[in-house]
């Protein structure tokens, strides 16, 4: 008759390996961890496995592909963009400010804002507080105005993003870049072909980025509010 070992004689079994836990959010965080430190080159779903210690193929269980990711990552970065204020010129204008905020603490998101609009919830939340603020304007022309600021600050904080980007690759800042040019500006200036040039180089003041920025917005929003006050 054979002996039955009894449990406390059988020995345990090998440990099988945990899965990491997953969900959309942990791939995206570890998606936009990976872009701000080393930009968008640096997320693909191999890295972003990578990064979470799990093989690649589980994350097309959460997302299609790449394409998906930068959704949801531009989404993501959303989340940060809360336009508040009162009255449609108070909200347009917290709404340039956080988009262009969000875009320095992220500076890919520069790469992926314009082009078809953004419908996930916290870009939809996002134009229905800016929509909202617009509920005396004229319904035709609500996006138009929307459009308009979206398309400065866009503009705006690629040019911003490309500067910090110059400086990095060239180790020369803004002033010293300029400073650099300065000698041949003023042999060029001195023919006499560009005088209106001349005098904004020479005479006008030389603005920050925030201070520009702010001018220009100005100028919009003073545009905007002449034309829907026709």
């Amino acid at each position: 008759m054979v002996s039955r070992m009894l449990v406390w004689e059988r020995p345990e079994p090998p440990n099988r390996p945990v899965p990491a836990p997953l969900s959309r959010e942990r791939i995206v965080r570890a998606a936009i961890e990976l872009a701000d430190a080393d930009g968008l080159d640096a997320v693909s779903l191999r890295k972003v496995a990578t990064a979470l210690d799990v093989r690649p193929m589980r994350l097309y269980g959460y997302i299609a592909g790449k394409e998906e990711l930068l959704d949801l990552m531009v989404d993501a970065a959303h989340a940060e963009i809360r336009p508040v204020g009162d009255g449609w010129r108070e909200v347009l204008r917290s709404l340039a400010e956080a988009t262009r905020q969000a875009a320095h603490e992220h500076e890919w998101l520069a790469d992926l804002l314009g082009g078809r609009p953004q419908l996930g919830p916290h870009a939809l939340a996002t134009g229905e507080a800016v929509v909202a603020a617009l509920d005396d304007v004229d319904v035709d022309a609500i996006m138009p105005v929307v459009a308009a600021v979206n398309a400065y600050v866009i503009g705006a904080v690629r040019r911003e993003i490309a500067e910090r980007r110059a400086e990095r690759a060239t180790g020369m800042d803004e002033k010293r870049w300029q400073a650099s040019l300065g000698p041949y500006l003023e042999r060029t200036f001195a023919t006499g072909r560009f005088p209106a040039l001349a005098t904004v180089v020479r005479d006008a003041a030389h603005l920050d980025a925030d201070h520009t920025f702010r001018i220009g917005l100005d100028c919009l929003l003073d545009g905007i509010e002449a034309r829907i006050s026709r």
